[in-house]
């Protein structure tokens, strides 16, 4: 998808100088994708202790058959 955003040509400098990446478009794309990788993260996270566990998993670390794995 093309768009045009005005970002601050002095931090575009920067991350292309940083990374070593050769385009700003590189640049955007990496600052973006580890920007939702870290956002994911943190979504993950404020799951904890929230999710309750109901399952055995003693019986899971022994058992290889892969069809007992979706019990």
């Amino acid at each position: 998808m093309r768009t045009n955003i005005d970002i601050d040509d002095e931090l575009i400098d920067k991350a292309l100088q940083i990374s070593r990446l050769k385009t700003k478009k590189a640049v955007v794309e990496l600052a973006l994708q580890q920007y939702i990788e870290r956002q994911a993260r943190q979504n993950l996270l404020s799951l904890f202790g929230k999710v309750k566990w109901e399952g055995d998993l003693d019986q899971m670390r022994t058992d290889d058959t892969p069809s007992s794995w979706d019990r």
